[in-house]
């Protein structure tokens, strides 16, 4: 069978994070600079699809990390409603893959306009989005020909990351980042077959997590829906048990996505729970009675460990896109690059 682009550019993921590491660093070094000299009191998120997952990931290390309060701004503000935000000692950090999105560009112009200090991640140095920003962390992470994201979504976070080390001047966090392309390549070799066996023929799942994690409980869910055509819905491994749990019966399948950090013990709970409601719950991190243990990576930093996670599920991901009869790189009715105003 041949090789998917998905595949391929799955496999290509810790040698993308070995060439921003090496290449964008002087970049990620000036814009850390720049933090520390505004000293933001709120940092602002610009995004849509994988790349608004990024910056729900981003939103949850800079709290945690930094202490400071970050919030997803809808571009729509500047592009159809033309109304101006006072964005005096903010950071706005716009995220998109192709940088091109009308939208977003417009967004990242009226911060700017509005006082913020403004800060590019895209694969793209020389797109309107890097051109309308004061600095730019360049992914170079290569040529991406499937139409759903995955190794630029993984450098997107990953160049936040280095860029929040920089920043706060973390040398723990530092060292962690500089040993994610090699996590991420043990990370491949992780066997979640048991959950394509599951979920070869299923309609719909629950993905859930907590922190970071929930951003990737973010991801997990659109992607399968646009390469397996499978409903799956996100939720806070919390909010899940105010209202969503109701649907949740006999072999309703669920995904709950765990690493190593202080919202562990509360995510086994509620995985506990939903096993005890007949669900067929799939989980990592941590054994629950009842619940299938899928592989990871173990002992890393508890900001980075989600990051990892999602590589182990996009390889997963591929593999149950063509088990259900799809194409990986072409869903329906999508294109790589999204033009929205």
């Amino acid at each position: 069978m041949t090789q998917s682009h998905m595949a391929r550019e799955v496999a290509e993921i810790p040698e993308a994070a070995r060439r921003f590491l090496s290449l964008s660093a002087e970049a990620t070094a000036r814009a850390a600079q720049a933090m520390r000299a505004t000293d933001p009191e709120l940092v602002v998120t610009v995004a849509r699809g994988s790349s608004d997952h990024a910056a729900t990931y981003l939103k949850y290390a800079i709290e945690l990390s930094a202490g400071v309060p970050v919030a997803s701004v809808g571009p729509s503000l500047a592009s159809i409603y033309r109304r101006p935000l006072r964005m005096g000692r903010a950071a706005c950090i716009g995220i998109s893959q192709s940088g091109q999105g009308p939208d977003t560009v417009e967004m990242m112009r009226a911060a700017a306009e509005g006082g913020a200090l403004t800060v590019a991640i895209t694969n793209h140095a020389d797109s309107p989005l890097a051109q309308s920003s004061a600095h730019c962390l360049a992914l170079r992470a290569g040529v991406e020909q499937s139409v759903a994201a995955t190794k630029t979504f993984v450098a997107s976070v990953l160049a936040g990351l280095a860029l929040l080390a920089e920043w706060q001047e973390d040398a723990e966090l530092h060292a962690a980042v500089a040993g994610l392309p090699d996590a991420f390549a043990r990370a491949l070799a992780m066997d979640w077959s048991p959950l394509a066996a599951r979920l070869a023929r299923a309609q719909s799942l629950f993905v859930l997590g907590r922190g970071p994690a929930f951003a990737i409980a973010c991801e997990a869910a659109l992607k399968f829906k646009e390469t397996c055509g499978l409903h799956a819905e996100s939720f806070s491994a919390a909010e899940v048990m105010h209202g969503p749990s109701a649907i949740v019966q006999a072999q309703f399948p669920v995904l709950a996505l765990g690493v190593q950090d202080a919202a562990l013990p509360r995510l086994a709970e509620t995985a506990a729970r939903l096993v005890e409601q007949g669900a067929d719950v799939f989980l990592t991190g941590a054994e629950v009675e009842g619940a299938v243990l899928l592989p990871s990576v173990g002992e890393l930093h508890p900001l980075c460990a989600p990051l990892v996670l999602t590589v182990s599920f996009y390889a997963f991901i591929e593999a149950l896109a063509r088990r259900r009869g799809f194409d990986p790189d072409l869903p329906p009715h999508l294109r790589k690059v999204t033009q929205t105003v």
